[in-house]
């Protein structure tokens, strides 16, 4: 394969998966406290084998590379519900989730609610982690649940357990692993810029008119390249014509 359709391939296979990202942004516009992904592009160069100019050095390919991605930290708007289970979080912090695998996870979606057990789950059914790392559980005669701004949950009875609210240094460290939660290596630290606040949501922090901008920009970059390919193709396919017929 030629340099040029290296070169376009790799530009085409990038931009596919910056579209996947975008698309998923879209996808979650109302899911509550989803955070807004983007990518990241690097170069890759490439010596390709036997390959020289007329000096004889070897010449270097440039090719894209989707290096990785990062997530959008701004926060997201706040929506009031008036249940009192719904919590959204001011600030940078994260709340404790225990994932289906038993590992500790985090999320900004407080969309809590109770199981049969009496223990409060996210709308998944995931548990929701207490402080100390075990669960929360609402008594079956509880009125009125109070969640405080330090994230303490009380009835008429008193205090019954306190949301692990946590803070990390880097929030980039955070990778998305579905259903809202985020997991990282990097153990959190309580929170302290962070407060819990009843009866409201976070919802998306994804901008629908800029995402569907970016969308446009890059069919046309997709549409763009396939029309260098395919130029590169009809060059080529006119030489070898034209050198067949000479013979």
């Amino acid at each position: 394969m030629e340099n040029t359709a290296f070169i376009g391939l790799s530009k085409q296979i990038a931009l596919r998966t910056q579209m996947n990202v975008i698309a998923n942004n879209v996808a979650n516009l109302s899911t509550p406290g989803y955070r807004a992904q983007n990518m990241v592009f690097t170069e890759f160069v490439e010596k390709p084998p036997g390959k020289h100019d007329s000096l004889g050095k070897q010449d270097p390919v440039s090719m894209v590379l989707d290096y990785g991605h990062y997530q959008v930290t701004a926060p997201g708007p706040m929506k009031f519900t008036g249940n009192d289970l719904d919590v959204a979080l001011e600030g940078p912090g994260y709340l404790g989730v225990e994932a289906p695998d038993g590992e500790k996870t985090y999320t900004r979606a407080g969309s809590f609610q109770v199981n049969t057990l009496g223990e409060l789950v996210t709308g998944r059914g995931h548990k929701v982690m207490s402080e100390g790392g075990g669960t929360i559980t609402i008594p079956a005669d509880a009125g009125k649940v109070r969640i405080a701004e330090d994230g303490s949950v009380a009835t008429e009875d008193g205090e019954i357990g306190k949301l692990m609210m946590v803070e990390f240094e880097n929030l980039q460290d955070l990778k998305a692993s579905g259903d809202g939660l985020y997991r990282t290596e990097e153990e959190g630290t309580p929170a302290t810029n962070t407060r819990a606040i009843q009866g409201m949501l976070e919802g998306s922090n994804v901008q629908p008119v800029l995402e569907m901008t970016r969308m446009i920009d890059v069919l046309r970059a997709y549409q763009s390249t396939q029309r260098m390919l395919q130029s590169e193709h009809d060059r080529q396919r006119t030489m070898l014509q034209r050198l067949s017929r000479g013979q």
